[in-house]
């Protein structure tokens, strides 16, 4: 039977359940999979299924709980990974139609960890061809659609993973951001993602040929702070075939779930000093900002300034994903969507000034952030300029101003790819619409400690677990 109630539990709330043996993993498994073929279909956020691997998965795992046997941090919690995870046994296409018919033999280390910690995979969310868009669309079938208001986007690159998060088609998911792709779709869908510090959670065993990414970094989504911090605990630490990762040994991030953000210094930055902002955004954010000042934190709008800053990002960020896929493609790019195609020609006719002169630029940034950091625990913005548009009407102008259609919509996430600092996307209020609005957090350098604590803190002043779309619960469509 589906049980919407139980679909929206927080995955503390399933975990406590499983292991008092109020709730079978099996049975709960099973309801999920309900869902998804109820609601599946609305919205898009898998692309394919994982049933046979999950049912044997939550079998072992309620023999476990039967017998006393020792259980993972996840156990048999039901989970979702994006589909630029390699996963051994279960379709992955990386959102193309050249891996359409794919099944890996080998899991990436973050799915890897995953499984240890005995969560069980559902299936691979939607996601655009490579990762390398906004919004979810590709070759492959319809977008990935809000489950707010299936007309809009859910954003991207991680679409299916919030989608499927903000309907109740999975408890946790797996998501990666290269440009934002955890934020845009947390903002636009309603939940909860973070992106870690660059390097704090490895990369290995990607279908891809090996190729540096300076910019893009696995991560948690879910619906809780905590939830997502609970994964974030499972994704972090180093990794032996991943040189580019953090050798050092994460903290224990659930301490930052205390929320004490009293006397915390924090930089409020409305438009980064050239985005610009729907206004009902800035109003639903501005108000975000001043809950932090009724909980004792000290509150400065910051003079920030990033502007030009898309070409640097954009020369290197095509390069690395021509790097890492341009071989696979070979000559034929008749099966290759829109975004693919522009960004392997852009990588092209970028020349090594150009590559150098972006470098330079991204060490720069890093260095005025690193020097603006030192008088602030956090800095503070809009997540997004806009809350989610129609499938495949990208805004040109927002607040009167004309902005480009490929990353108007986005301009306070990938800066903060480039400087490599960790950040999070939390809910914070809602448009007249209807449709989520969130609140973008950037921490020190290597500090996600105060990231989670400006959002457990946030949370608690403003909770949003109550709110629920239409699409996924009561059985609505």
């Amino acid at each position: 039977m589906i049980n919407d109630e139980l679909a929206f539990q927080s995955a503390y709330q399933l975990s406590a359940l499983i292991r008092n043996k109020d709730v079978s993993p099996v049975e709960l498994i099973e309801m999920f999979f309900q869902r998804i073929d109820k609601f599946n279909p609305s919205i898009n956020a898998y692309l394919s299924l994982g049933y046979d691997q999950a049912i044997v998965s939550a079998k072992k795992a309620e023999d476990a709980v039967i017998n006393g046997l020792a259980l993972g941090p996840l156990h048999g919690i039901p989970i979702s990974i994006k589909d630029l995870e390699s996963t051994k046994g279960i379709l992955t296409t990386l959102g193309s139609l050249i891996f359409k018919d794919t099944i890996p033999k080998n899991d990436t280390v973050v799915v890897k960890r995953i499984k240890n910690s005995g969560a069980i995979i559902l299936g691979k969310t939607n996601t655009p061809e490579f990762g390398l868009s906004g919004t979810t669309e590709n070759r492959l079938g319809d977008s990935c659609r809000n489950p707010w208001d299936i007309s809009k986007t859910a954003g991207g690159s991680s679409g299916g993973a919030a989608s499927a998060l903000a309907s109740g088609l999975c408890t946790l998911a797996s998501g990666s951001d290269g440009g934002g792709s955890i934020r845009i779709p947390s903002s636009f869908c309603g939940v909860y993602g973070i992106k870690p510090s660059q390097g704090r959670v490895p990369r290995y065993g990607g279908m891809g040929k090996p190729a540096f990414s300076q910019f893009s970094q696995p991560g948690p989504m879910a619906r809780t702070v905590q939830d997502s911090v609970s994964l974030l605990q499972i994704l972090a630490g180093p990794d032996p075939h991943d040189y580019t990762s953090n050798m050092d040994m994460p903290p224990n991030f659930m301490d930052g779930l205390d929320g004490n953000v009293k006397d915390m210094r924090i930089g409020w930055s409305p438009d980064f000093g050239y985005a610009s902002v729907d206004p009902e955004v800035m109003d639903i954010t501005l108000k975000a900002v001043k809950i932090f000042e009724e909980l004792g934190s000290k509150v400065e709008e910051i003079d920030l300034s990033f502007e030009d800053s898309f070409t640097h990002f954009f020369n290197i960020f095509s390069s690395d994903v021509y790097a890492a896929f341009g071989a696979l493609t070979g000559n034929d790019l008749s099966s290759l969507s829109k975004v693919t195609i522009t960004t392997f020609e852009h990588a092209q006719k970028i020349s090594g000034a150009d590559y150098s002169r972006s470098l330079f630029e991204i060490h720069l940034m890093k260095s005025k952030m690193d020097i603006l950091m030192k008088d602030y625990d956090i800095l503070l913005s809009p997540t997004t300029a806009v809350t989610a548009f129609p499938v495949g009407q990208r805004p040109r102008i927002i607040a009167g101003e004309k902005v480009d259609p490929f990353w108007g919509f986005l301009p306070f996430t990938f800066p903060i790819n480039m400087t490599g600092q960790p950040a999070a996307s939390i809910p914070c209020g809602f448009s007249n619409e209807g449709l989520p609005v969130g609140l973008h957090i950037i921490g020190q350098f290597g500090d996600e400690m105060n990231v989670i604590r400006a959002s457990a803190a946030f949370e608690q002043a403003m909770p949003w677990i109550d709110k629920k779309p239409a699409i996924g619960y009561l059985g609505e469509i």
